[in-house]
């Protein structure tokens, strides 16, 4: 029908605003949000049930957070620098999504085809990026208790590969948000990569701690619903999204610069 065609164009054409206020503002709201967190983390870190035992102590214990903070920070500035607005990069040659029949691109031909760019679905992944970032932030503040060095064994260990995992994927996350923004043609690679660390990480975690001899029970518990949650939430953020980055037509205009051939 007309109305629902009418309709799709309006939806589309609000998707474009998406990653152009996100493109615009994205470096004040990391900042914004890095003392967000900062800020968020002061109570955990002040009723932390092994506070730290002087001043250098206390600086170990609130690095974990520090990082968390600037990690985003850290992947938006590497990624912006490496990949300037504008900038015309190509596809890489092999791809390993190929079978069909395609249309090779120029980089100059997939900028000007009407479906090139973050737009429509790709805008709400990009959203989910971000956000993605401050629910593994918020569910570290809630579920992981700052340990110093007065802790247990279980404990330093505990907190210390929680906070990496945190680190690590907030900076990797953030990298594959600006390889989208920008349409920069590793993009999907990066987010597979970003998808198999992830996975990856959690299962180091629970392999390490579950050789921990003294970890209590209580603990173990309430941990192996967060990492069996936090492998829920990946692969269903990947079963969610391969899809479409495979089949899409706009995700292989812009970041396969290719066509399917009739």
């Amino acid at each position: 029908p007309a109305a629902l065609r009418a309709y799709a164009r309006r939806l589309e054409a609000r998707s474009h605003a998406i990653p152009r206020l996100l493109g615009n503002h994205i470096e004040e709201i990391a900042v914004v949000w890095a003392c967000l967190l900062l800020f968020a983390s002061l109570p955990v870190v002040n009723a932390s049930p092994a506070p730290a035992n002087g001043p250098l102590e206390a600086l170990l214990l609130a690095c974990p957070y520090v990082f968390a903070a600037i990690a985003p920070l850290a992947g938006l500035r590497l990624a912006m620098r490496s990949f300037p607005h504008g900038m015309l990069t190509a596809a890489p040659q092999h791809h390993w999504f190929a079978w069909g029949r395609w249309h090779r691109l120029s980089v100059v031909e997939a900028r000007a085809h009407p479906l090139f760019g973050p737009a429509g679905i790709m805008a709400s992944l990009l959203v989910g990026l971000l956000l993605n970032i401050v629910v593994r932030s918020f569910e570290f503040l809630a579920a992981v208790p700052a340990l110093g060095q007065s802790a247990p064994l279980w404990g330093r260990t505990l907190f210390g590969l929680m906070a990496a995992d945190l680190v690590v994927m907030n900076f990797f996350y953030m990298v594959c948000f600006v390889l989208a923004l920008r349409a920069v043609p590793w993009f999907p690679k990066l987010m597979v990569f970003a998808w198999g660390l992830d996975l990856f990480i959690q299962l180091l975690i629970a392999v390490r701690l579950g050789a921990t001899a003294d970890l209590p029970p209580a603990v173990a518990q309430p941990l192996e619903g967060l990492l069996y949650g936090n492998v829920q939430k990946v692969l269903i953020s990947a079963l969610v999204w391969l899809p479409y980055l495979i089949l899409s037509e706009r995700v292989n205009v812009t970041y396969r610069q290719r066509l399917r051939a009739a």
